[in-house]
């Protein structure tokens, strides 16, 4: 029998149609360009390779091509009866992923990589802030990434995947300078992956070092694939170091021509979430926002988001709705609020209503209620100084600023360092 790159049997006896399955796995763990065309290679040279229908199914739901995700996991299903014990499982669990029954599929992941550790595709779901646990709503669930990922380490090795995604869950818990030592090895064993180059961009955004990640960023950037499903939230990191180091112009032309719906290709929730975080954090800086900007991203949250459900999604939706003068929608993320995170999203979108109406002290009192806990809520530290700084303006502008001070240098004294928030 065939093997992947990770040394699991395949059941397909085309050595092409598995070389070809093995490009797009190592181009959709890098989130580099050609993913899907390396799947449908995979898909052409053997046509009842059920696995490379399901890894064509992985990408196209970071594209929200619902119907063809639907369609790769049925032509999956009908394959699967040939397929090793490994596969099928496989298979049941990517098709919990790509229904949106994430708990049952991050239960069906630690069972499944139990027994097949280097199933890296099942691995990869519960890997990364935008994973199953990153996603899954639960406290701890930054310690729970680090200890699901520690223990896959001894399976995996030196393996580049495996170290990005461990560096990252590092950082996000602190522990930078072993974060720094597997970020490096990774992107020595795999320069190629825009994943790892991610990375290391959080990691010198923790470090404080703006200017070395925005020169590392910016020239990383320049070579990306705008096709490619990360080039979004890089040039997020661009547009928010350009922002953070008083290069206007630069965040503005990054943001029109690179991150803004109408320009880019990238997943839905990082053109929604990504453009509106920007937006925000300038204002938050000082930067004066055109009402229509605002306007047109409240219009895109509803036409790619309209039903609550994914918090990430809901607040930085709430944000558009409630800057773009809609605080009907914004009651209405509210009201039907769903999904592990509903308490949080609910408090939050309320505190937005209260900012964007200068009530200062109740939109304070929001943020202050979610602020131990607003990990549950996905993301990132660097995308979640959001809600941080969001208290802090609300209580500088409530004529608190000694206390916003002191609440901004135990949670993130960057602000202060780099003096980021304007009146704080």
């Amino acid at each position: 029998m065939l093997k992947d790159g990770y040394g699991n049997g395949v059941s397909t006896t085309s050595a092409d149609a598995r070389d070809a399955y093995d490009l797009g796995v190592r181009r959709f763990l890098g989130a580099e360009p050609g993913v899907e065309a390396a799947f449908n290679s995979a898909i052409e040279a053997d046509e009842d390779f059920a696995l490379a229908h399901i890894g064509l199914a992985r990408e196209l739901q970071l594209r929200a091509e619902r119907d063809r995700v639907n369609a790769c996991v049925a032509r999956a299903e009908e394959l699967s009866a040939g397929v090793t014990s490994r596969e099928a499982s496989h298979i049941r669990t990517s098709k919990l992923l790509l229904t949106g029954k994430g708990a049952e599929a991050r239960r069906h992941v630690y069972e499944h990589v139990r027994e097949w550790p280097r199933d890296v595709l099942i691995a990869q779901m519960c890997a990364g802030v935008f994973g199953l646990i990153g996603f899954s709503g639960l406290r701890g669930r930054e310690s729970e990434q680090l200890s699901f990922l520690s223990a896959l380490a001894p399976a995996y090795g030196d393996d580049w995947w495996l170290l990005s995604q461990l560096a990252f869950a590092q950082l996000e818990v602190g522990q930078l300078e072993l974060a720094e030592t597997n970020i490096d090895a990774a992107l020595n064993r795999n320069p190629d992956s825009a994943h790892s180059k991610h990375v290391k961009a959080h990691l010198f955004y923790e470090q404080l070092r703006d200017e070395e990640g925005l020169d590392y960023l910016t020239g990383q950037w320049k070579e990306y694939d705008p096709s490619a499903s990360l080039y979004n939230h890089i040039s997020w990191h661009v547009g928010l170091w350009s922002l953070e180091s008083g290069r206007l112009d630069q965040m503005w032309q990054v943001l029109d021509d690179h991150i803004a719906p109408e320009v880019s290709s990238g997943p839905p929730l990082n053109v929604l979430t990504d453009h509106v975080a920007l937006l925000f954090r300038a204002e938050l800086a000082g930067v004066d926002v055109p009402a229509e900007r605002w306007t047109k991203l409240s219009d895109y949250a509803l036409a790619k988001f309209p039903k609550p459900g994914l918090g990430f999604a809901d607040v930085h939706s709430a944000i558009a709705h409630a800057k773009g003068g809609r605080p009907d929608r914004v009651e209405d993320i509210v009201e039907r609020s769903r999904g592990p995170v509903s308490d949080l999203t609910r408090v939050l979108a309320n505190g937005i209503l209260q900012m964007a109406s200068q009530n200062w002290r109740q939109a304070a009192g929001a943020f202050v209620e979610v602020q131990p806990q607003h990990a549950r809520l996905g993301g990132s530290n660097a995308q979640r100084d959001l809600i941080d700084f969001s208290l802090a303006v609300c209580l500088a502008k409530d004529g608190r600023r000694q206390e916003a001070r002191t609440v901004l240098s135990i949670t993130r004294p960057r602000a202060i360092q780099k003096e980021l928030l304007a009146g704080v």
